[in-house]
């Protein structure tokens, strides 16, 4: 993009729309307002499509729509709008394409028989005073079976010089999504996901890497979560199974109907399906069915500093990494004897070498099983716990229920909408008042 202005008065003015994801959106004072997260397109027979105006992010899983109407000029770095934000969450419609969701890395045909070319970059530019049009396309050719393919050229075309944009393809490249995605925190991604369309969101889920994937079906509501793993060849889902939590790969494979869920354990790591297998073998909204079997454990005789190397672990969750379950042999669930949990913090004052057994917190009482949601709140609460303790009739740990768990089993199961809802009425409020 050009370091001059762009602005929507001069005719002619091209910008290309890679470049301005994440493009900070100012108001006419200088307070930024968010940023440019899509840019949304119409297309209309036999003419160009007509760029309607842009997403912007204006918090955590906040985004609304901001019309070109609202917008004065874009710059280099910055879009300069008027200062009025309608405050309602964006929802696509039906005869709306996200530009940076939906057309990057879509495979198109070339009108002149050249062959398919994948889009990398588009331009939108501006015909008269606040019309602006998708215009040209940056495209790399693909291979083919030819000896004249040309494979790998990029080149800059025309949008009427293809045709395929309105083609939805479930098996194209994700590869510019992945690049804006890739410092997404999971919950983040998830929250993108969601808004894609299934296609763009199965073409994501095909690249990203087992832990990624796992850790981002965790933080999905079951709709989209149920529709990705029933969307991905049976023996990639059940490789994922095995690297999720044992309870929210429980949760999901409890979703999905019975001669799948069976298919999946079938072709699970034994260890893993046998985890996952007791847990749903408990009643729903039970300490059984919420815990996971995987906390931190270690015997009485393990040290201070083993623990602290445990709970870095980078793929245990914050919540678990707060507390450590002290056991006889075996560690691993259902264990020997339960003993009492070391709280990290009672651990980082004490010396490495101390012994775990000698700084037990011995009060906590610990849940059976089948002890109901509401005793587990209670207890999380009453002793401002993260995690929490679950023990068999013999005093055999067999796992551990966290916050997080409890909190999605006690929100609505479309809670990360209803959160959006909640936003707005706030915010409207905000401004009323």
């Amino acid at each position: 993009m050009s370091s001059a202005a762009l602005e929507l008065g001069t005719a002619g003015r091209r910008v290309y729309i890679g470049k301005l994801a994440g493009t900070s959106v100012f108001d006419p004072l200088g307070d930024r307002v968010g940023k440019i997260h899509d840019v949304v397109v119409t297309f209309r027979l036999n003419s160009p499509a007509n760029v309607i105006g842009f997403v912007v992010e204006v918090g955590p899983r906040k985004r609304v729509f901001m019309p070109l109407t609202r917008v004065t000029s874009i710059e280099a770095g910055s879009v300069i709008t008027t200062g009025l934000l309608n405050i309602r969450t964006f929802k696509q419609r039906p005869l709306e394409t996200m530009v940076l969701s939906e057309l990057f890395d879509r495979v198109v045909t070339m009108n002149d028989g050249s062959g398919q070319v994948k889009i990398l970059d588009v331009a939108m530019e501006r015909r008269r005073p606040r019309d602006w049009v998708i215009s040209k396309l940056h495209v790399q050719r693909q291979k083919s079976a030819s000896i004249f393919s040309r494979g790998g050229e990029t080149l800059t075309v025309s949008a009427s010089e293809v045709s395929g944009l309105l083609k939805a393809d479930s098996n194209q490249a994700a590869t510019a999504l992945l690049q804006h995605t890739e410092d997404m925190r999971p919950a983040d991604l998830a929250d993108f996901l969601h808004d894609l369309p299934i296609e763009r969101q199965m073409a994501i889920a095909q690249q990203l890497p087992d832990s990624r994937l796992a850790d981002v079906l965790e933080e999905l509501g079951d709709d989209d979560r149920v529709a990705i793993v029933s969307g991905l060849e049976a023996n990639r889902a059940a490789d994922v199974l095995d690297v999720m939590q044992p309870d929210d790969a429980a949760d999901l494979v409890s979703e999905l109907p019975e001669a799948q869920a069976q298919t999946l354990l079938s072709l699970m790591e034994p260890e893993e399906a046998k985890d996952v297998r007791r847990l749903l073998s408990y009643e729903e909204s039970t300490a059984g069915s919420l815990m996971t079997t995987e906390p931190v454990i270690l015997g009485p005789d393990a040290t201070v500093a083993q623990m602290l190397a445990d709970v870095r672990r980078e793929d245990l969750p914050a919540s678990l990494a707060m507390v450590a379950f002290i056991t006889r042999p075996p560690q691993e669930t259902p264990t020997g004897m339960y003993l009492g949990m070391v709280h990290i913090q009672r651990a980082l004052r004490e010396p490495p070498q101390t012994l775990l057994g000698t700084i037990l917190d011995r009060d906590i009482e610990a849940v059976s099983p089948e002890a109901h949601i509401a005793t587990v709140t209670r207890l999380l609460a009453t002793y401002n716990l993260t995690v929490l303790p679950v023990v068999d009739e013999d005093e055999h740990l067999l796992g551990a229920v966290s916050v997080d768990d409890v909190l999605d089993a006690l929100l609505p199961e479309d809670w990360r909408d209803f959160d959006d809802e909640v936003t707005d009425r706030l915010m409207a409020r905000s401004i009323d008042g």
